[in-house]
């Protein structure tokens, strides 16, 4: 773990070198890169001391990197070499880290399967013919294949709390606010976390006391004093009180997940904890994924008109600057990203912007309201972070997308985005051979409280330090 390398400085090179290439040896069955970063500079100029000395890391492709390509998972950024480093990447260096690898992502980070990427799908380590989950699928494949113990991700939705679940990881999305997003690709700023993937609690905590913390370059990050979160963790739950998310469990069509669930639910009050189940209003939690699709592609339009093929990304050949832009962006963007573009645009046309776009908003602050109000009496909200294992890459396309199961079970998480509360999944247990996790969210700014519950999981399950064997 973190803390045993970062004890044996001395091993640091060779730590690094070998992870650079287990990421490279993988990458035929995982596909979890875009680009490699060999190690060999950064090692010649490490900084003594900090809290990632000597600790190889992946960092997911929609963070600038300087000098090194930076793509957001799309042809159109392809020939994209960032001439700045994103505050995260400073961070990072100051504090040792030793990035190994910008890795694979869904395509501007739009999507939760990691199959739109365009150098191809992610794997799953578990099961190399399942996917990631996305966005930030890359980066939870290399942590659960034990090629690194950390890497970065982002958090839009459900991008690295999802693929955490699917891929049997530590995945976390602090408060909004919490981390700079300066430098970050961006999807829906509103929206928006950067996140990280660890194999435990406690290296988690490491992890956002080195990212944590005001930034001037970015004005929405909080001036909020950061906390000691390591030593603030502990297992104590007691008293703590848990509002299972009763609509989600009615929502899971798996037997054997919702056993699982209610076994850790036992196991949990016997540690001291209150647990009880609360019901959201059925309406709202069937409206929380159209709301964040509205919201998400009108801010995604707004943000990526620049990418034109004129003033930025890969330019293809036309007539004229009007035939210019439309086969960059036809031949750049992937199917998926332009559906959306066009969405995004309907909405943002004057004449729909109150009924479409202002009307999402005002579902999103119904549903933020309700978690206030179930943080009046809860500490935590807690539900199964999927009702499935990572599906099958081929039949990813099979989910009627209608169905309570996918409305509210497979994306109910992005209500912590819309509220920017701190949210986490954390390993669960095993179903055919592949990882299932639970995610817990806090009200806001109280990440030690979710550190000390998600640590009484990972006591009570033993999952800790999973690493997949990649077949």
């Amino acid at each position: 773990m973190i803390k045993d390398m970062v004890n044996h400085p001395a091993d640091s090179t060779a730590r690094c070198e070998e992870a650079y290439a287990k990421a490279q040896k993988l990458q035929d069955k995982l596909n979890a890169v875009i680009t490699f970063v060999d190690p060999k500079e950064q090692l010649s100029q490490l900084p003594e001391g900090g809290l990632l000395h000597g600790v190889p890391i992946a960092i997911k492709d929609n963070v600038s990197t300087k000098g090194i390509r930076t793509t957001s998972g799309s042809r159109i950024l392809s020939n994209y070499f960032p001439i700045y480093d994103a505050t995260i990447t400073k961070k990072l260096r100051e504090a040792g880290a030793v990035c190994i690898a910008k890795a694979s992502m869904d395509e501007l980070a739009m999507g939760g399967t990691n199959l739109t990427c365009f150098t191809g799908a992610a794997h799953n380590p578990w099961d190399t013919r399942r996917m990631t989950g996305g966005s930030s699928g890359g980066s939870a494949a290399l942590v659960a294949a034990g090629v690194v113990p950390m890497a970065i991700g982002s958090d839009t939705g459900d991008s690295v709390r999802k693929p955490a679940s699917y891929c049997g990881v530590i995945g976390v999305k602090p408060t909004y606010g919490r981390i700079s997003r300066y430098g970050i690709i961006p999807y829906a700023s509103s929206l928006d976390h950067v996140g990280y993937f660890t194999r435990s609690v406690e290296d988690a905590c490491i992890t956002l006391e080195v990212l944590a913390g005001r930034d001037d370059l970015d004005v929405t990050s909080s001036n909020r004093p950061v906390e000691h979160y390591t030593e603030a963790l502990n297992d104590s739950i007691q008293g703590k009180k848990i509002a299972i998310l009763g609509n989600v469990i009615d929502s899971v069509s798996n037997p054997e997940i919702v056993k699982m669930f209610n076994e850790l639910v036992e196991k949990l009050k016997v540690a001291g904890a209150v647990v009880d189940t609360y019901h959201f209003d059925d309406k709202l939690m069937r409206a929380i994924l159209p709301t964040y699709y509205t919201i998400a592609n009108c801010e995604a339009t707004s943000n990526h008109s620049n990418l034109d093929g004129i003033r930025f990304g890969v330019r293809e050949d036309g007539a004229d600057m009007q035939e210019i832009m439309t086969n960059s962006r036809t031949k750049g963007f992937g199917p998926l990203i332009r559906r959306r573009f066009v969405i995004g645009s309907y909405g943002l046309f004057e004449a729909n912007q109150e009924r479409i776009f202002r009307k999402a908003q005002k579902v999103r602050r119904l549903i933020v309201n309700a978690m206030k109000e179930c943080f009046k009496e809860y500490d935590c909200i807690f539900a199964p972070a999927s009702g499935t294992i990572a599906p099958f890459i081929d039949a990813i396309n099979n989910d009627d997308k209608l169905s309570t199961d996918y409305l509210v079970a497979e994306n109910y998480m992005a209500m912590a985005n819309f509220s920017g509360d701190p949210s986490m999944t954390v390993p669960m247990g095993f179903e055919e051979g592949c990882p299932i996790g639970v995610n817990l969210t806090c009200p806001a700014w109280h990440e030690s409280t979710m550190f000390t519950i998600a640590k009484a999981i990972e006591d009570i399950t033993g999952l800790r330090d999973l690493q997949a064997e990649v077949k």
